[in-house]
């Protein structure tokens, strides 16, 4: 068995191949990701402008320009977090265990982040974090965004987003609109052949970016990381998963999450994922892939073993595993699902996860007149008014918070710990 092991050696004259192919000046490939660097002014330009749009300063400005009203919500946001307005974790504790949390220890090595998919609008999030203090519970410490960039843009959201994630103290991701949906942000469809969200949702492989779209794509993403700091977006397609790694390692300072949609389903295809990340870290083994969304077929095995690829990787502390706990009651998964149980059982076992929230728990989503739905992500919100659904996304957005909190309360009760917006729920 060993002699046959041995033939998986990858050989120096396959990998002098694939450097002599990256490095030769007369590749298409490289040089026409090359050309948009230079667009932007190359490498050390494009991350410092970045840096600098990025302070909350700098993107207060921008607000209150923008969208002045919305200046008002995040004064008054910074003023509850430095009053210590929410509920600290020692004090969740004893809130769900009582004089029992005294006698308890918890583990912070195997804390599990909380995220939430998707807050859409600032709006939202305010009512979200008002509860929390309301009610003392728990906003999460991570948060998906899935909306049109130029649509918040244009509306403020985009801005207000940036500056409330940096507040609380939640790392959060946005998604390009250069994605396998129809329109692109120029308005035209990104791939002709599909017909919007409705079709792509049955693919699960990145339909939906053929010919020169990863280009634009990475276009896209330095106008929104040099002119807003947006650091981490979505990524759904296998070739802008390889320029992201690309890019990262030509010293760009992006970051990326694989999302669902990209369907790694099994060990072998999260190897293929890793392997990659491997071969395009840089010499310090950091790599841009930092959330690592497998597909919501998978087993608590899958992950394990995905786990352990990436520890033998180097990348424990950099890739988040992460996995759906709750989904979307329409569009996407067959109902009821429910992972909460099994991830009581991971949570033991690996590092580094995050209990990804996309839709409601199950008895309550059942219930609702309007229950969530994956595709209104991909619905403009002119469309969301004129369908009258405004209140019903926001009641499925308070719906996924309340989720989040379900499972804070499980993980408690088990002895566990989880990771909430840092600067919200001070650890004691």
């Amino acid at each position: 068995m060993n002699d046959l092991r041995k033939k998986l050696k990858i050989p120096d004259n396959a990998l002098k191949i694939i450097n002599d192919f990256l490095l030769d000046e007369k590749n298409p490939l490289i040089n026409d990701l090359l050309d948009i660097v230079e667009k932007y002014g190359g490498i050390e330009e494009i991350n410092r402008k970045a840096e600098e749009a990025s302070k909350v300063e700098n993107l207060i400005e921008k607000l209150k320009k923008k969208k002045p009203e919305y200046v008002k919500d995040i004064e008054w946001l910074i003023s509850q977090r430095d009053n210590n307005s929410f509920i600290s974790i020692a004090d969740y504790r004893k809130k769900i265990l009582g004089d029992k949390a005294s006698e308890m220890t918890f583990d912070k090595d195997f804390a599990i982040t909380l995220e939430l998919s998707a807050c859409q609008y600032f709006p939202f999030l305010m009512d979200m974090v008002r509860d929390a203090i309301e009610n003392q519970k728990i906003v999460p410490g991570r948060i998906i965004r899935v909306r049109y960039m130029k649509e918040q843009e244009e509306d403020g959201d985009l801005l207000a987003m940036a500056v409330a994630m940096q507040i609380i103290g939640s790392t959060w991701v946005e998604t390009l609109d250069t994605k396998g949906t129809a329109p692109g942000p120029d308005g035209m469809p990104v791939n002709v052949h599909l017909g919007g969200p409705e079709t792509i949702t049955g693919y699960f492989g990145g339909v939906g970016m053929p010919n020169d779209f990863p280009l634009k794509w990475f276009d896209e993403y330095l106008y929104y990381y040099t002119n807003y700091g947006i650091k981490q977006v979505l990524n759904v397609n296998l070739g802008t998963v390889l320029l992201g790694y690309i890019i990262h390692k030509l010293g760009i300072n992006n970051e990326f999450k694989i999302s669902v949609y990209l369907g790694n389903d099994n060990p072998y295809a999260c190897l293929w994922t890793l392997m990659t990340a491997k071969l395009f870290a840089r010499e310090d083994g950091t790599s841009p892939l930092i959330g690592f969304n497998l597909a919501n077929s998978v087993n608590n095995e899958t992950i394990e073993v995905t786990a352990y690829i990436r520890k033998e990787f180097g990348f424990e502390d950099v890739v988040r595993i992460e996995h759906h706990i709750t989904e979307t009651w329409k569009s996407i998964v067959r109902q009821p699902y429910d992972r909460r149980d099994e991830l009581m059982e991971l949570a033991t076992k690996v590092k580094n996860i995050s209990a990804k929230h996309e839709g409601a728990n199950v008895d309550v989503d059942e219930k609702r007149e309007h229950p969530t739905d994956i595709l209104e992500y991909f619905m403009t919100k002119e469309d969301i008014e004129e369908a009258g659904i405004w209140e019903a996304l926001r009641i499925n957005l308070l719906d996924r918070y309340e989720a989040i909190n379900t499972t804070a309360e499980a993980l408690t009760k088990k002895g566990l710990t989880f990771i909430a917006a840092k600067n919200l729920h001070h650890q004691e």
